[in-house]
């Protein structure tokens, strides 16, 4: 939700010059803020009995949330090196300093875990995953890419195995709502929540943040690493769907699936296209061969990372474009991009208003979305022309300042 990715620092006679944003990733994560808040607020399946799948869900369900995390990747890259990876003393600094900004993202994501809200929050989820990728941030590209691809591969394999034994205890290790400060009196449950039995699996999910650290590495103010992530990224996108397709439809995944005692009375070929989360995924082979949202697959994570690739790599395009032209038109977008963490904050806060209860006479699902979205661009836009972070962003950017503080060597 937070970052510190600048663009290659321009030299000038004398003296370096401040390094400047990279406005596409800001605009690719305020896009992804938006896709999120639209699957909070509108519904992603049609009414029952049918439960057809609405647009909202087929678009934004599980890519959105997949994107910020692959972002948060990419730029933990571009604060730790870009293209050269930091090394001893510094990599340490580095370190401490993404570990403090885990910890206030926590802070926020257990505060908001008490709102009774029915928004599944991922800044807990989130602030692990940050200190579970600190081990990565030394490692260059070639490193990087052999890690994200075995861990793609062998993680949800891994779950599958780990996911009932950790069901079957008594009480079953799963929280069954957003994690809060409460939690942390059993923290078996909370971690085994968090790794494995919840709606961000985060054993899974450094998968993202690993893909990120490749992007990140590249040479991303080319304009050939761009069009290479806009390309790459879609046709991994379109096998893994069609693979997932295939295994569903043609050789007879969703067949076996429907048999399952734990998916009878659910309307398994909706929540397919949309979204896995209610299932436990246990009892079948199958449920590894899906790309479905959520499903926390290698099918799916190959899926939801080429997307996000190639999301990065048409706003970085767009941004080269934006330069070129010096017209700022990312600006709606890379201005709440740069100030995630506040505004999702005050989004989940927003809903929790509304949770079980109705809307005020006259509105809709549509009008509140689009009220809360058309405001989070203009607070957004409004803090980028004043140069200002948002409260949270200056937080978290402060705890990163005081962890990563080195004292000035003396004589």
């Amino acid at each position: 939700m937070t970052s510190q990715e600048t663009a290659p620092p321009r030299k000038t006679r004398g003296q370096r010059a401040a390094p400047t944003r990279l406005t596409g990733i800001d605009a690719a994560r305020g896009a992804a803020l938006l896709g999120m808040m639209a699957t909070h607020l509108m519904p992603t399946f049609g009414p029952a009995p049918q439960w057809e799948p609405t647009m909202v869900g087929l678009v934004f369900s599980g890519r959105s949330a997949a994107l910020f995390a692959v972002l948060a990747g990419i730029g933990l890259a571009l604060s730790t090196g870009k293209q050269d990876p930091r090394s001893g003393k510094e990599l340490w600094s580095a370190r401490a300093g993404v570990a403090m900004r885990a910890v206030v993202i926590a802070v926020v994501g257990l505060a908001l875990g008490g709102l009774d809200v029915n928004v599944a929050v991922i800044l807990v989820h989130y602030a692990m995953l940050f200190l579970c990728i600190l081990p990565f941030l030394g490692l260059r590209l070639k490193a990087l890419c052999f890690w994200a691809a075995g861990w793609i591969l062998v993680s949800p394999v891994l779950a599958f195995l780990v996911r009932p034994v950790l069901l079957d205890g008594n009480p079953p290790l799963q929280l069954g709502h957003n994690p809060g400060w409460e939690d942390l009196e059993t923290p078996g449950r909370l971690l085994a929540d968090l790794f494995f039995t919840g709606y961000y699996p985060v054993f899974q999910w450094i998968s993202y943040l690993l893909v990120g650290l490749v992007i990140g590495r590249l040479a991303l103010t080319t304009a050939a690493v761009q069009l290479m992530l806009l390309t790459s990224g879609l046709v991994v996108a379109g096998m893994a769907k069609m693979c997932g397709v295939l295994a569903m439809e043609v050789w007879g995944g969703r067949a076996a699936l429907s048999a399952l005692p734990g998916t009878r009375g659910y309307p398994l070929e909706s929540m397919l296209q949309v979204n896995l989360t209610g299932l436990q995924q246990v009892d079948s082979w199958w449920w590894l061969a899906t790309a479905s949202p959520h499903a926390g697959t290698t099918l799916d994570l190959l899926h939801t990372s080429g997307v996000a690739a190639g999301v990065v790599g048409i706003f970085l395009m767009l941004g080269r474009l934006a330069e070129r032209i010096k017209v700022n038109f990312l600006l709606v977008l890379s201005g709440p991009g740069a100030m995630t963490l506040s505004l999702y904050s005050a989004h989940v806060w927003l809903v929790s208003g509304f949770t079980n209860q109705p809307l005020p006479a006259g509105w809709t699902a549509e009008g509140m979305y689009w009220t809360q979205a058309l405001g989070a661009i203009g607070i957004g836009v409004c803090f980028a022309l004043l140069r200002r972070r948002g409260p949270l962003e200056w937080a978290a950017h402060m705890a990163s300042r005081l962890g990563s503080y080195r004292p000035a060597a003396v004589g």
